[in-house]
């Protein structure tokens, strides 16, 4: 029988391995690479829509270029990334709070959809992209967010 003080496992630590807190440490890796493939995905499926005839035009015949699916689901997704990186910080239990704050803000990233003159076609696509990248980025940013602090 050795007398020596042995690691419990919960606290022995080898190299390569990560805590559970480490692990949640790089939200922004993560959510920069959820943003980049939300990006490509709403852009890809824009450009399929409008092969098929989706116009992205509001009542002032102003299209929505490919190039914008792009930019702003890729500023809009940061803004996420940011978002949770704050509420790693601040808030007491930061993935529900993360969770419950993307949900709302999704919510409203439809309400431009319904009401700046899309027609019907336009407007169900548009929404269903906001939904496909919320799909994507919120996941991803969650996971890495602890229940609580």
């Amino acid at each position: 029988m050795s007398t020596s003080p042995q690691a419990t496992p919960s606290t022995r630590s080898t190299p390569g391995t990560t805590t559970p807190t480490s692990a949640r440490l790089p939200v922004w890796k993560h959510g920069l690479a959820a943003a980049l493939l939300a990006s490509i995905a709403t852009t890809v499926l824009a450009a399929a829509a409008s092969h098929v005839g989706v116009s992205f035009a509001n009542g002032t015949a102003a299209a929505i270029p490919l190039a914008g699916f792009a930019q702003l689901t890729l500023i809009f997704s940061l803004l996420g990334v940011a978002i949770a990186a704050v509420m790693t910080r601040t808030a007491r239990r930061p993935r529900p709070t993360f969770v419950r704050t993307a949900l709302a803000l999704t919510t409203l990233s439809i309400v431009p959809d319904l009401t700046f003159g899309f027609d019907a076609g336009s407007a169900a696509t548009l929404i269903m992209l906001h939904l496909i990248a919320a799909t994507i980025v919120v996941p991803v940013l969650a996971r890495r967010l602890a229940p609580t602090r």
